[in-house]
């Protein structure tokens, strides 16, 4: 018999919350992202290693006994709403829960107590905009040596290890000091990609990747919901402060009754996102009642409706709280010193990470068997 999932915040993810926020607040300020995005190092290291080994959170997915936290992709959702919040320039997404899932679909627990740990950054090498269930790129495998090209490998810089996929059908991991790593012009410039080049080099078998890559993949769409809530989430909460303070014909910007629909219509959109990235978040969360052959990461079209549901939704809500953060915001909006043009690009990128929108409505088609027209 089935339960509908509690979607609400539990008092452990709240405190979670806002353990997190703090860090940010106290280390991750808008003038120090932007200024890490015109230097030669974009990710911040110091702060990711606050994040991960200070506070445990790289190994929130990882069970105890393989040296994680235990926790569930409700408590990574968490993690990754005030990432987005701050726009924050660390790997998270792409080593604690992409690269993560990968790990544990091939069982590697070596690599995946080190990716646990924090100290080992470890990123996918699948293009960004790789949606699941979709075809990849894979290198050439000869003699146990990897010779390829692979392109928009998000968070490759700072990576330690890659996990890519081979052409033989493995998975295989390399360390990032045997490859030459080649920045790419990114729009997104706190979660830049790269150009990976494999000249010969020696990787070590992980497993399957076609199993191990969907279920990364899958992760990878449906908790990036919860960072574009977190982009949306700030873009209403700070657009509406600036119109409260704002004043114009000596009355607050905020009163007029034109702007009042627009941020009434935007609230809307974003509880309607909470709730469809929290289902995703729940959905993909081990379900402790389940029988024990369905125990660990959730499986199933249910998992993957709900996925795609948030991801046919997030994309386009995230882009419009930015946009019309950028619009009320007016003049200072459009300057370089004010963090709105980071929300926007983030969203943007967010737009086609891990498949579009328009990817995730076709697959959800599919998925409720709902014939085109």
């Amino acid at each position: 018999m089935s339960t509908q999932p509690d979607l609400l915040y539990s008092e452990e993810e709240e405190a979670l919350r806002a353990a997190v926020r703090d860090l940010l607040t106290d280390h991750c300020d808008a003038a120090g992202v932007i200024a890490r995005t015109e230097s030669a190092a974009p990710h911040d290291l110091a702060l990711w290693k606050a994040l991960a080994e200070g506070m445990g959170l790289a190994g929130l997915l990882v069970p105890e006994e393989q040296g994680g936290q235990g926790a569930s992709h409700r408590e990574a959702a968490v993690v990754l709403e005030e990432l987005g919040r701050a726009v924050a320039p660390v790997p998270y997404l792409t080593s604690a829960v992409v690269a993560t899932e990968a790990l544990l679909a091939c069982g590697d627990e070596d690599l995946l107590g080190r990716l646990a740990s924090g100290r080992t950054i470890g990123a996918l090498a699948v293009a960004l905009h790789t949606a699941p269930g979709a075809a990849i790129r894979t290198v050439r495998v000869e003699d146990g040596r990897l010779h390829g090209e692979l392109t928009g490998i998000a968070d490759a810089a700072a990576a330690d290890v890659l996990l890519v996929p081979g052409a033989d059908g493995g998975l295989y991991a390399v360390g990032t000091d045997a490859v030459t790593v080649t920045p790419q012009i990114s729009l997104d410039l706190t979660r830049p990609v790269a150009t990976v080049t494999l000249d010969g080099v020696a990787g070590r078998r992980l497993g399957d990747a076609e199993p191990a890559v969907r279920r990364a993949l899958r992760a990878g769409a449906g908790l990036l919901a919860s960072e574009q809530l977190g982009v949306a989430d700030w873009a209403l909460t700070e657009t509406v402060r600036y119109l409260k303070e704002r004043k114009q014909f000596n009355r607050q910007v905020g009163g007029f009754q034109a702007l009042k629909h627009r941020l009434a219509q935007l609230w809307l959109e974003v509880v309607n996102l909470r709730a469809a990235a929290r289902n995703a978040a729940d959905a993909l969360s081990p379900k402790l009642s389940a029988p024990l052959e369905q125990a660990g990461a959730s499986t199933g079209a249910d998992t993957d409706i709900a996925v795609a549901v948030a991801q046919a939704y997030a994309s386009g809500i995230a882009v419009h709280a930015a946009e019309e953060a950028l619009q009320l915001h007016a003049g200072i909006g459009m300057t370089w010193e004010h963090p709105i043009h980071l929300y926007l690009k983030r969203a943007k990128a967010d737009s086609i990470a891990y498949g579009t929108a328009g990817a995730h409505r076709e697959a959800l088609a599919e998925l409720v068997d709902l014939q085109a027209p």
